[in-house]
């Protein structure tokens, strides 16, 4: 019955990600266990691509293969590998397991098995069972002959990522590239889903692209996704910080000077658009540019021409722009503080970053990332949170977006430690330590009684309102298992105008 399940999984015309998580949760009730997890080797780390039985926030981990010995031990035996529940190795799930969150796994059966492809190791399945004895050698023998239907998922995968490289080369496109190259993107959220499908679509393209969002989403990370999945991807990534530019080296920085041109050139030199010729140049803060900067910034992307400060032959480059900017340019264009023709050349494909607010979950998926950075920078046996913290930080309104996730967990796991936490025990991580604003009768409350940022209660009313509209819906969608008519009936709205409002708020 497993196997047929498995095949009919297998066969199934599916997404990967939602192939590989059915698999992983017939894996889970086939073997009566309490957790299962499927992870891929990358540079020598294993990260979980699929899960079942462990918090949310597992996916966001990553496990550095030289610091868990477990997960070594695996992936050195091609057979099954069993671990007693007296093992004194160190499990790399202790206090993730949903059942018992926050509890070591003192008494438990642990097996895995490493996964091939092609001949090379591709990642590892592990199977925890919380009662000792779970896992009998009749099992042992079956995840052998199951590791090999998860492995020709994997192939499956692989071909159907092949063919489609296939058919964009037949049509002259750029095949892409593998996920998590040029920095990862860590979620998934179906906000982000779908801005990373748009990315991958115009990076093919050699069109300018405006990414445009708060402080702290992480724009650098999609400006590098755009340029690995280019067809300028080996050739240079040249980034620029034009709010670091100081207004008299902005024009030599950008496009070069040659000897003598003003006290202090001893040399000549090239500049940032000649040094990314043939690839992308990567302006980061457009918006800072003074304006006598922005006018010689705009005749290089008209004409594709670049002159050096104190030459008179100007030099043809092939640059492709990617700009950034948390400023809304419109607006600056209309106070004057922005040239609209600049605006318009950078704005060709203009791309909204989503804040971590609009994310969901996502945020539980990043803070196990940073919690897996800090259990390892601090010798932390295993760094988690506790139920209340997950419901703070997903209550949270975050207007520091990631980058405030990010010293958020750092500050709390060096304050739990500084309370009297040891280092070999699970220091699980309570709100106070997060240090998170909680929300007061009288506060300004947006979405799900979320504590406004200052920054948010200043937007206009349209904006907070088109905010709940799409909180209320994803929470809809999320408690129907997806199903538009079941979130409709839920909201009390004809089905037809909610998939009309859906669309409007882009959620659709």
């Amino acid at each position: 019955m497993l196997v047929d399940t498995l095949l009919a999984d297998l066969t199934a015309d599916l997404p990967s990600a939602v192939r590989l998580q059915r698999l992983v949760r017939t894996l889970r009730e086939g073997f009566h266990c309490g957790a299962v997890c499927l992870l891929r080797l990358q540079d020598g780390v294993l990260a979980p691509v699929a899960l079942d039985g462990l918090v949310r926030e597992a996916l966001g981990r990553r496990f550095e293969v030289a610091r868990h010995p477990r997960l070594a031990t695996i992936l050195a035996s091609r057979r099954t590998t069993v671990f007693p529940p007296d093992s004194n190795l160190p499990d790399p799930y202790d206090g993730l397991v949903e059942q018992h969150p926050g509890e070591p796994l003192h008494v438990h059966d642990c097996m895995g098995i490493s996964l091939y492809v092609e001949g090379d190791p591709w990642g590892v399945l592990t199977l925890d069972a919380l009662v000792a004895g779970t896992f009998d050698e009749a099992a042992h023998e079956a995840l052998e002959r199951y590791a090999l239907l998860i492995e020709a998922a994997v192939r499956v995968t692989r071909l159907e990522r092949d063919l489609r490289a296939l058919r964009m080369a037949h049509h002259g496109e750029v095949a892409r590239v593998e996920p998590g190259d040029g920095g990862e993107i860590l979620g998934h959220s179906a906000v982000l889903q779908r801005l990373l499908r748009e990315l991958d679509v115009v990076a093919e393209s050699d069109l300018p692209v405006l990414l445009s969002g708060e402080t702290g989403v992480g724009k650098e990370l999609f400006a590098r996704r755009l340029y690995q999945r280019s067809a300028r991807r080996d050739r240079p990534l040249v980034q620029v910080n034009c709010a670091a530019l100081p207004e008299s080296l902005a024009e030599s920085e950008l496009f070069g000077h040659v000897k003598g041109a003003f006290s202090g050139a001893t040399a000549e030199r090239p500049g940032r658009f000649e040094a990314a010729d043939g690839g992308t140049l990567f302006l980061d803060e457009v918006g800072e540019l003074p304006p006598s900067i922005q006018a010689k910034l705009l005749r290089a992307l008209q004409n594709g021409e670049v002159q050096r400060l104190g030459e008179d032959t100007p030099r043809q480059v092939d640059v492709r722009i990617i700009a950034a900017t948390n400023r809304h340019l419109a607006e600056s264009v209309r106070e004057g503080s922005f040239r609209a023709d600049l605006y318009h050349r950078l704005s060709v494909y203009p791309v909204a970053i989503p804040p971590l607010r609009e994310r969901g979950s996502d945020v539980l998926v990043l803070a196990g990332h940073f919690l897996e950075i800090n259990r390892a920078r601090l010798g932390v046996r295993s760094l988690r949170l506790s139920p209340e913290a997950e419901e703070a930080l997903t209550a949270y309104a975050w207007p520091g977006n990631v980058r405030e996730l990010e010293h958020v967990i750092s500050r709390a796991a060096i304050k739990a430690l500084g309370r009297g936490a040891r280092r070999d025990d699970i220091v699980t991580l309570e709100p106070d330590p997060l240090d998170l604003p909680v929300a007061r009768s009288g506060d300004a409350l947006g979405a799900a009684g979320m504590p406004l940022a200052p920054a948010q209660t200043a937007r206009p009313l349209r904006e907070q309102v088109e905010q709940v509209q799409r909180r209320a819906i994803r929470q809809a969608l999320a408690a129907s298992d997806g199903s538009w008519a079941r979130a409709a009936r839920t909201l009390g709205v004809d089905a037809s105008n909610l998939h009309k409002l859906a669309h409007r708020l882009g959620l659709k």
